[in-house]
């Protein structure tokens, strides 16, 4: 195959994904996103099972799990019809039949307390985070209005170490590119603590000043939402972030009067752990809210 045909391949099923991401409470309607992206649906269809290894179908029913798993935890004031209907299940009996599926209880159970086993042994997969022993009980964001931000991107399947190489991929871009002015974003369509690690969906982010010219157009670009936000500043290494995540989850949304959405939760990096020697990180993490 050649490098180009790859390339656009690679494009369309990312388009896809982020498609699917940000119309998840919809019913998706495959005919209009064929259309948008002027490939026959068998195509469509097609590329995505090459490149993300499972088919359309599936990434759907997963992704809305994962959405439902979060607002679960998250959303106190909302019933499981409520998050059933906010993740795209026109059926509550469909939702409890899958969810159950899924996680090996109901979505009753998992509210009350189900998930915490469910989390930890996904906290258990990854070694750094067994180790971490970071305290974030006296952090206090600060809530902020974000606008919209236009980033170049590269996807990563996984939370894992081998993040490291997809950035290191940006910066070969960045540097081939001549590009000085900048900022570093990692978005998190899933949350790492709720879904098994091998299967979230990590994305980085570069974000160049307007007005910068890019040679390259290899890389893909698309938008992350604009609203508001929770604004926490961390210092940490890794390992530190999966316990961090699962502390503003697990304990801040619950005991605020917030809730959160479907938009994913962003990082900024001053200091990008996976790029840094010493593995150390410096952050600002923003959780879409609402009140």
């Amino acid at each position: 195959m050649k490098k180009e045909t790859l390339q656009k391949r690679v494009q369309i099923a990312n388009a896809i994904m982020y498609y699917i991401y940000t119309h998840i409470e919809t019913n998706i309607d495959m005919d209009e996103l064929s259309e948008d992206l002027k490939v026959s649906k068998f195509h469509m269809h097609r590329i995505f099972k090459e490149i993300f290894s499972k088919n359309i179908y599936e990434s759907i029913k997963s992704i809305r799990l994962q959405k439902a798993s979060n607002l679960l935890l998250t959303n106190k004031y909302s019933t499981i019809s409520d998050v059933a209907n906010i993740c795209g299940y026109s059926s509550q009996t469909s939702f409890l039949r899958v969810f159950k599926e899924r996680f090996g209880m109901t979505p009753k159970e998992w509210k009350s307390g189900g998930y915490k086993k469910f989390s930890q042994d996904i906290i258990e997969q990854s070694k750094k985070a067994r180790k971490s022993t970071a305290k974030f009980d006296h952090i206090e964001p600060t809530i902020v209005k974000m606008p919209l931000i236009e980033a170049y991107y590269i996807r990563h399947s996984g939370y894992n170490a081998q993040i490291s190489r997809t950035w290191q991929k940006l910066q070969t871009w960045i540097f081939s590119n001549n590009i000085t002015e900048y900022k570093q974003i990692a978005l998190f369509h899933d949350n790492p603590t709720v879904t098994p690690l091998a299967e979230c969906q990590y994305v980085a982010c570069v974000v160049v000043e307007k007005g910068t010219k890019v040679k390259s157009d290899r890389l893909p670009k698309f938008n992350i939402s604009d609203g508001i936000y929770a604004k926490f500043d961390l210092v940490g290494e890794q390992g530190d972030m999966l316990k961090f995540i699962q502390w503003v989850y697990h304990e801040w949304l619950p005991k605020s009067e917030y809730e959160t959405t479907t938009k994913p939760p962003y990082v900024i990096y001053k200091k990008n752990n996976y790029l840094s020697e010493d593995s150390k990180f410096e952050i600002s993490f923003y959780l879409s809210i609402k009140f």
